[in-house]
């Protein structure tokens, strides 16, 4: 049995529906969708009709663009948003970060999945800013995130406090897991966990929309034999403190089509050998 991946499948573009709707099926492997699927709750249910049937098991996390409430719609926003996503998902018996861990063994392994919803705090920026100032940075360079006008953190007061929640309710949730399952974990999540992998050469400061400096030894206190994310639209793959971490999206057509190679979904488990053209350049 295998464990497979891939995320920013955008749906809203007829490109990717059909590259969707082309996906070979897996009968009884496992697949992770690794957020922003799309931005609506028809988006979603798009992408868990067409791929349930061809797996095992769906996996999911939310992306900033599954969170976003459109304009002149009657989108719920922030944690509703979400929540109204889970409760689909539950309908499709797709794994949730609000869902019980399972486990997945692939012939060698037990591997705990926990699929995470963190957000961002905007504290991938150079050190000792705040988030004022950081956004202050990033619109010197003429970047600011749709999330600024889409992403509503309701009820918290901010994306930053609700990233805040969030790391906490996983952090105590990972704890008690791995107390019980002695061996090691599958993470996933939409945002890379390590500052020094939100690397995004055209957009360097876009970096501040990208993840939270809380989750920097994550995939040490966990036990993570690997960590699945997607967001930046570069696939890649990197080991890190002897773990591996995949970035798994398809992204929009502008950027898949030129290298099409990377319509594919990833293998995860069992863990294979890193390729050299897989290996994805900026790391230190």
């Amino acid at each position: 049995m295998k464990l497979w991946a891939i995320s920013d499948l955008h749906v809203g573009y007829s490109e990717n529906r059909r590259i969707v709707e082309q996906l070979a099926a897996q009968p009884g492997d496992w697949l992770v969708l690794g957020g922003d699927l799309g931005e609506s709750v028809d988006d979603l249910r798009f992408v868990l009709e067409t791929l349930g049937p061809r797996f095992g098991r769906l996996v999911w996390v939310p992306g900033n663009h599954e969170l976003w409430t459109l304009p002149k719609t009657d989108m719920p926003r922030g944690e509703a948003k979400y929540l109204q996503l889970v409760e689909l998902c539950r309908e499709y018996e797709v794994l949730t970060p609000e869902d019980p861990y399972e486990t997945f063994d692939d012939g060698t392994e037990r591997y705990l999945i926990a699929p995470l919803f963190t957000l961002y705090d905007y504290s991938f920026c150079p050190p000792g800013m705040t988030v004022a100032q950081a956004l202050d940075w990033a619109l010197e360079a003429g970047l600011q995130c749709t999330d600024e006008h889409l992403l509503f953190p309701d009820p918290y007061p901010s994306r930053a406090a609700w990233c805040a929640a969030r790391c906490a309710y996983s952090e105590a949730r990972l704890s008690a897991a791995l107390q019980a399952h002695r061996g090691p974990s599958v993470l996933i999540d939409h945002f890379p966990l390590l500052q020094q992998l939100a690397v995004l050469p055209a957009v360097p400061r876009f970096c501040i929309w990208c993840g939270t400096t809380r989750t920097r030894d994550w995939h040490r206190r966990f036990r993570a034999a690997a960590v699945i994310f997607g967001h930046l639209h570069i696939p890649q793959q990197r080991v890190v403190d002897a773990v591996r971490f995949t970035e798994v999206s398809l992204g929009y057509p502008r950027q898949w089509s030129r290298a099409p190679a990377r319509v594919r979904l990833r293998q995860i488990l069992p863990i294979l050998p890193i390729l050299p053209a897989e290996s994805g350049p900026h790391l230190p």
